[in-house]
């Protein structure tokens, strides 16, 4: 749902790129140029920048009883 603080894999710290890489990527950029400019050159860390799927605003919908 959010990204996650630190890569599973390795423990680097990620969750403070995240936004840089999607203002990357929403002006056209190249995922693999935006990832290479933001220092993800380990392909664990990059796998969780490609695999995330944003479910926050799907979960933050609904209402607690």
């Amino acid at each position: 749902m959010i990204i996650p603080i630190r890569c599973q894999s390795c423990g680097k710290p990620i969750a403070h790129l995240w936004e840089k890489y999607q203002d990357a990527v929403k002006k056209g950029e190249d995922k693999k140029k935006a990832m290479d400019d933001l220092g993800l050159t380990r392909y664990c860390c990059r796998s969780v920048f490609l695999t995330h799927v944003d479910l926050i605003d799907t979960a933050a919908s609904f209402k607690k009883h």
